[in-house]
């Protein structure tokens, strides 16, 4: 599948300072890997990277964190590589901790959480990171 640009993903990735990735991989075949280094090369953002089963550990030079509220600086983008069925825990938690956007990378879709939360948090969705970090000067 393809993804394409999308000028409103483009204008929360611009307007972004901080990215936690949830679900990063240590895999660099994996799209969690090589499009979260896509946006660390672009230098634009702090990026904080989360996944319990890595915590402690490094991946692209940066220490793994256990979860979002380990992340020392408010959040702008929650940036979701996980399997729809576990979104909305990871939802609740970006809201809890004051996140501006949850984007949830291509096959992260949950509809109905969604829906369910779309008056709390903003979502971006059917839009890849990497393929906007392309469009950052």
């Amino acid at each position: 599948m393809r993804v394409q640009h999308r000028d409103d993903a483009f204008e929360v990735l611009k307007d972004a300072k901080v990215v936690a990735v949830i679900g990063i991989s240590s895999n660099p075949e994996r799209p969690s890997y090589y499009t979260t280094k896509k946006v660390i090369d672009k230098g634009k953002h702090r990026v904080y990277l989360i996944n319990p089963k890595y915590a402690g550990e490094e991946i692209l030079g940066i220490k793994v964190l256990q979860s979002l509220k380990d992340v020392p600086e408010p959040v702008d983008i929650v940036n979701v590589y996980r399997n729809p069925a576990h979104i909305e825990p990871i939802v609740k938690e970006a809201i809890e901790v004051g996140a501006r956007v949850v984007w949830l990378q291509p096959g992260a879709e949950n509809y109905e959480v969604i829906e369910k939360y779309r008056d709390k948090i903003r979502f971006v969705y059917e839009a890849c990171i990497g393929v906007e970090a392309g469009y950052l000067g």
